[in-house]
């Protein structure tokens, strides 16, 4: 197969993004030719079998104007249908990632030249043009039941993609006692306040913790952001509480490995990939995604937005013997090797 993958960003230190660096380093394993256009580019290093084009949203300048946000936008869609048609003899399937505007733009040249047009989106939400893309597309992939586009027949239900050599515990690595992790970006859809409100309950038990949380916050959530530190300030837990900046990629196994429960409280529907990361490297979760009921234990998974059944999971876990804790991390690295690795993805994309 000759592939065409079309994604945000190709930058294997990018905190969010890095991941798909990987993804595409393993796509080009059993493909003949992969072209990548991204909309920025970064640092990356690929096989020689893989060329990659960026659309140039490193190359502008951030403006609020409107002219040059019109500007900006018709040299980005130049750009894309220039690419597209120039490496027309390059692939013969597309891979769009994440974003449907992409198969919206691409699928009616793609379908004049018989190209197959294969779409991932995994969130929640969708609409209309959502419906559109999804029509336009020959396959559909999302990692959850509750994913917006799972309703449509041609959809495929695909393990999340993990990489299990990268994510695996590291013995060297001794985990910090009664610590949880918080890590992904600062946002609302994240609930990053809910955990605050959870340790504070925590707190006036006496029940001794200490937490990160790390993760970059967009410009959009500054105030959210300011409302969390302002929280923790509120609270007293100034001393419990470890507040920075993302990792990169590579920094975010050691960060699993050290941390005894991470907790991720992001809305059913998206699956973030960062709880499949941290079972893979045996550690705990507490989690508020409902699609892994029936996968692993219901002592990890709580209802969304109840503070009080978060603040009661982390001290059940976190109390929990040494030797019962290290069984139950053993148990969820195997199931998310046995139906969650980036191996099994791609054989699932590429069949």
């Amino acid at each position: 197969m000759k592939l065409l993958i079309i994604t945000q960003k190709v930058d294997m230190n990018d905190p969010v993004l890095g991941f798909f660096h990987r993804w595409i380093e393993e796509f080009s394993k059993h493909c003949e030719k992969i072209i990548v256009i991204a909309l920025g580019v970064g640092e990356y290093h690929l096989p020689e079998n893989v060329k990659v084009l960026s659309l140039g949203k490193e190359e502008f300048i951030s403006s609020h104007s409107y002219y040059s946000h019109v500007i900006r936008r018709l040299v980005l869609i130049y750009r894309f249908y220039r690419y597209i048609w120039q490496e027309r003899k390059n692939y013969d399937s597309v891979f769009v990632h994440m974003n449907q505007e992409y198969v919206l733009l691409g699928a009616k040249l793609w379908r004049l030249m018989g190209k197959k047009i294969m779409l991932w989106r995994n969130h929640p939400g969708g609409n209309l043009l959502t419906d559109l893309a999804v029509l336009l597309s020959g396959r559909v992939f999302c990692t959850s039941k509750y994913s917006y586009t799972a309703k449509f027949k041609k959809t495929e239900i695909v393990p999340v993609g993990i990489d299990m050599d990268l994510f695996k515990r590291r013995s060297e690595i001794k985990k910090l006692p009664n610590s949880i992790l918080f890590l992904g970006r600062i946002s609302p859809v994240k609930n990053t306040d809910l955990l605050i409100e959870a340790l504070n309950l925590l707190n006036k038990e006496n029940f001794s913790f200490n937490a990160a949380i790390i993760g970059d916050v967009a410009d959009k959530d500054r105030k959210y952001c300011e409302l969390i530190k302002n929280k923790i300030r509120e609270y007293g837990l100034e001393k419990e509480m470890d507040f920075r900046e993302a990792v990169t990629p590579k920094e975010t196994p050691d960060l699993y490995n050290k941390y005894e429960l991470f907790v991720n409280l992001t809305l059913t529907g998206s699956m973030d990939k960062t709880i499949f990361e941290a079972m893979a490297c045996e550690t705990l979760i507490l989690t508020s995604n409902q699609s892994l009921k029936g996968f692993i234990d219901n002592v990890f998974i709580i209802n969304e937005n109840d503070v009080i059944r978060l603040a009661s999971g982390i001290k059940e876990i976190i109390s929990l013997s040494a030797d019962k804790k290290a069984g139950l991390g053993i148990e969820l690295r195997k199931f998310a090797v046995e139906d969650h690795s980036l191996a099994k993805l791609m054989k699932r994309i590429l069949k």
